[in-house]
């Protein structure tokens, strides 16, 4: 199955993303996949991640064998925001903590001065 992202219209507080379905042996069927603008705001999901969401919600219908409408929901984006924020505490996880520092050592000037 190969998708192909055509662009996005506004239609008041929705937008609209393209995508032609490509199968083998079959004409380029046009499909769209809605999602209210807020749901971005709401959720703290940058609008330029909208056309691979709806790619992704677009890909699952079609495997599914969804009929109808096609729409990224509020549902959709929980699902997305808490993989990302699980993802996120892995990697930092796995992160190296920085270099330890060594205690200061006293000098062997200091322990002389307090021996006289």
């Amino acid at each position: 199955m190969e998708l192909r992202y055509l662009g996005f219209d506004q239609s008041k507080n929705k937008r609209l993303y393209s995508f032609d379905h490509n199968a083998k042996g079959q004409p380029a069927t046009r499909f769209v996949v809605s999602v209210d603008i807020a749901l971005f705001l709401k959720h703290h999901v940058g609008i330029q991640e909208g056309p691979t969401l709806c790619a992704q919600k677009l890909a699952a219908d079609l495997e599914a064998d969804r009929q109808g409408d096609h729409e990224l929901s509020n549902e959709d984006l929980i699902v997305y925001v808490n993989g990302r924020a699980a993802k996120e505490a892995q990697r930092a996880a796995l992160r190296r903590p920085g270099p330890h520092r060594r205690p200061a050592r006293t000098s062997t000037m200091d322990k002389r001065e307090s021996s006289v």
